[in-house]
C-alpha cells in the first residue's frame, strides 16, 4: 500500500516562510529588538511533526538561536515530546561533518521552544508546558517528584487567537493579519453555511480591508485549498485521537481514511489526507 510522503505547507507556514518576517516575529513573541541586520536562515524540516502537514517552522539567528515554532489548531499535551524529537534532528542537521568526538567543545545555537495556538477550544492566553510533566512516576524506585529531572524542554504556548495577546500581536502586523483572517473565517462560517463559502467571503473581505492584501491576491486558491485540506484533516484526526487508536503508521493511516469516509468526506478528499492509492481506499470503503 503506496503513502504519499510529499508534504504541504499550511498557510501559516506559507506565510511566514520569509527571514525578515520571522525575524519580526520572534522579537514580538520574545519581546525583544533582534538587529534587522541579523541574518536567519531557514532549516525547516520534513517529516518529523505532522503526517501531511508542515505546520512548524525552523530558523537559526545569527547561529546563535534556533527556534522553533510550531502553529496548532487543536491542543495537544505531547507536543514538548515531539519537539524535543525535532530538535534532535535540527542539531544532527547543523553538527553534520563536525568532529563530536573531538576534544575541543562544540558550540551549538540554543534553542527555543513556541506553539502557536488558534483553535475554537478554549486555551489561557499562555501556557508553560514542560517535557518532565510527561515523565512516568518513578517513587517505586524511591525517587521523589521533585528529584531535578537530567532532561528538560520548556514550551512556551501562546494563544494567537484575535483579541489575545494583543501585545504580541501589535509588534507583529503579519501575525495580526493572519489572526483577524481566521476569525472573520470563523464568523462567516454559520452564514455562509459551509467552510468553502466561509473562507472564500473571508477571501474577499480581507483583500477589500487590508489584511494580508498581497498574499491573498497571490495565493487565493492556494489558501482556500490549504485550509479547507487543514480543518477537516483535523475533524479526522480528531476521531482517530479519541478512539485511541495505536496501531503502526500503515494501520494509522487506514483507520484515519475509514473514519474519513464513515463520515461522508470525498473518496479524493480521503486520498489527499492519507496519500493512499485510491483502489485501496475504494477497497477501505467497501468493507464500511
Amino acid at each position: 500500500m503506496k503513502i504519499n510522503k510529499k508534504f504541504k505547507d499550511s498557510v501559516f507556514t506559507m506565510l511566514f516562510d520569509d527571514p525578515d518576517l520571522l525575524r519580526e516575529l520572534y522579537c514580538a513573541l520574545e519581546g525583544v529588538n533582534v538587529p534587522p541586520d541579523a541574518p536567519v536562515s531557514i532549516n525547516t524540516l520534513e517529516n518529523v511533526l505532522f503526517m501531511e502537514f508542515n505546520n512548524d517552522i525552523s530558523f537559526e539567528i545569527d547561529g546563535k538561536l534556533i527556534v522553533l515554532i510550531e502553529h496548532q489548531s487543536t491542543i495537544n499535551p505531547n507536543m514538548a515530546l515531539r519537539l524535543l524529537m525535532y530538535i534532535g534532528r535540527v542539531y544532527e542537521k547543523i553538527v553534520e561533518g563536525r568532529n563530536i568526538y573531538s576534544s575541543k567543545r562544540l558550540f551549538i545555537p540554543l534553542p527555543e521552544f513556541f506553539v502557536l495556538y488558534n483553535g475554537t477550544d478554549p486555551f489561557p492566553d499562555k501556557q508553560t508546558v514542560r517535557l518532565s510533566d510527561m515523565f512516568e512516576n518513578q517513587s517505586s524506585f524511591g525517587l521523589q517528584k521533585e528529584t531535578e529531572s537530567a532532561l528538560e524542554l520548556v514550551v512556551r504556548v501562546i494563544n494567537i487567537n484575535e483579541g489575545k495577546n494583543t501585545q504580541i500581536v501589535r509588534r507583529c502586523r503579519k501575525l495580526a493579519e493572519y489572526s483577524a483572517f481566521i476569525a472573520k473565517v470563523r464568523e462567516f462560517e454559520p452564514e455562509s453555511g459551509s467552510k468553502e463559502e466561509a473562507i472564500k467571503k473571508a477571501i474577499k473581505y480581507c483583500q477589500k480591508h487590508d489584511i494580508l492584501k498581497e498574499f491573498l491576491e497571490q495565493h487565493a486558491a492556494e489558501v482556500l485549498s490549504m485550509l479547507m485540506t487543514e480543518w477537516n484533516m483535523d475533524d479526522a484526526l480528531a476521531v482517530r485521537f479519541e478512539e485511541g487508536i495505536e496501531e503502526g503508521h500503515e494501520a494509522a493511516t487506514v483507520a484515519i481514511a475509514k473514519n474519513a469516509l464513515e463520515s461522508g468526506l470525498s473518496l479524493d478528499f480521503v486520498q489527499k489526507i492519507t496519500g493512499l492509492d485510491m483502489d485501496a481506499i475504494k477497497n477501505i470503503q467497501a468493507s464500511l
